[in-house]
C-alpha cells in the first residue's frame, strides 16, 4: 500500500456523501425535551394564566438581551447592561398598559437611557459603536418581541400569538425533519451549511399547514389569508434563522447560549419568533378590515 498525498486524500473523500441526507447534528432527546417543556410553558401562560404571558414574554426577553450582549461583547462591542435591562423591563410594561403607542415612547426613551449611559463613560468612536450595538439589541428583541403582546391584547389574542408562534414553530420542525431525511442541496452553505432546500420545502408544508389550520378553524381566517399569512411567516422565518447564522459566524460563535439543551440559547430559540410577531401583526391589519 502506496502512502496517498493530502490531495489525493481529499479526493479520494466521496462529495457526494456531504451532499446528502445530514444526520440529527444535535441532542435529539435532550432538544426534544426542552422543546415540550417550552411549549407547555407556553400553553399554560396564554392559555391557562393569561395574566402570566407578559411575565414569560418579559423573562424570555431579558435572557435574549443578555445572550446578546455577551454574543456582541466577542465581537468587541461593550453594550451597558443595566440601561438595556430597564429598557426592556419598560417597553414590555408600557405595551402591556398603553398599547403600540407606549411601545414607541418607551422605545424611545430606552435609547435615549442607552446613549447618555454610555456617552457619561467614555466618548469617541468605541462609545459609538456601543451605541449602534445597543439600539440594535433594542430594536431586534424587546421591540420585535412586544409584538406579541400587542397581539395578545386583540381579540382573540390567544389564538393570534398562537398563530405567529406556529409559522416559526412549524418551520423549525419541517425544516428539521425534511433536512434530515431529504436534505441533499444546501440552501446558503457559506452561512448555514446544515439547511436545505429540501428542508425549506418541508418547513413550508407544515408551517403553513399549522398556521393555516389555527387561522381557518380558530380564526374564521378565509383559507387563502391563511396559507398566504403562513407561507410569508415560513419565509421571514427562515430569513430570521439565515440571518442570525450569519451574526455568529461573524463573531465566530456556534450559539448565542446555552441555556436550553438540544437548542443553544433562548435568543437562538426564538429569533424567528421575533420577525414573525411583527409580520403577523401587519399582515392582520392589512386582510382583516
Amino acid at each position: 500500500m502506496t502512502a496517498s498525498s493530502p490531495d489525493e486524500a481529499v479526493i479520494a473523500v466521496p462529495t457526494e456523501e456531504h451532499a446528502k441526507r445530514r444526520g440529527p447534528g444535535r441532542n435529539l432527546p435532550a432538544a426534544i425535551a426542552v422543546g415540550v417543556a417550552l411549549g407547555a410553558v407556553l400553553i399554560v401562560a396564554v392559555f391557562v394564566v393569561p395574566q402570566a404571558f407578559p411575565v414569560v414574554a418579559a423573562v424570555a426577553m431579558v435572557l435574549a438581551v443578555l445572550e446578546l450582549t455577551r454574543a456582541l461583547a466577542e465581537g468587541g462591542l461593550r453594550l451597558p447592561q443595566i440601561p438595556l435591562l430597564v429598557g426592556v423591563i419598560g417597553m414590555v410594561v408600557s405595551t402591556v398598559v398603553f398599547g403600540a403607542e407606549g411601545l414607541l415612547v418607551a422605545t424611545a426613551a430606552a435609547v435615549c437611557v442607552l446613549i447618555l449611559w454610555r456617552v457619561s463613560e467614555s466618548m469617541g468612536l468605541s462609545a459609538l459603536r456601543d451605541v449602534a450595538g445597543g439600539v440594535f439589541a433594542l430594536a431586534w428583541v424587546p421591540f420585535l418581541g412586544c409584538f406579541l403582546l400587542l397581539l395578545f391584547a386583540r381579540e382573540q389574542g390567544e389564538m393570534l400569538v398562537l398563530l405567529a408562534i406556529l409559522g416559526p414553530v412549524g418551520n423549525d420542525i419541517g425544516g428539521y425533519i425534511a433536512g434530515v431525511l431529504f436534505g441533499k442541496h444546501p440552501m446558503a452553505p457559506k452561512i448555514s451549511p446544515k439547511k436545505s432546500w429540501e428542508g425549506f420545502v418541508g418547513s413550508l408544508l407544515l408551517g403553513t399547514a399549522a398556521v393555516t389550520a389555527v387561522g381557518t378553524f380558530a380564526l374564521d381566517l378565509p383559507v387563502w389569508d391563511g396559507i398566504l399569512i403562513g407561507a410569508v411567516l415560513v419565509v421571514i422565518s427562515t430569513c430570521g434563522d439565515l440571518s442570525q447564522s450569519l451574526l455568529k459566524r461573524d463573531l465566530g460563535i456556534k450559539d448565542m447560549g446555552h441555556l436550553l439543551p438540544g437548542h443553544g440559547g433562548v435568543l437562538d430559540r426564538v429569533d424567528s419568533i421575533l420577525l414573525a410577531a411583527p409580520t403577523t401583526y401587519v399582515m392582520l391589519e392589512v386582510l382583516l378590515p
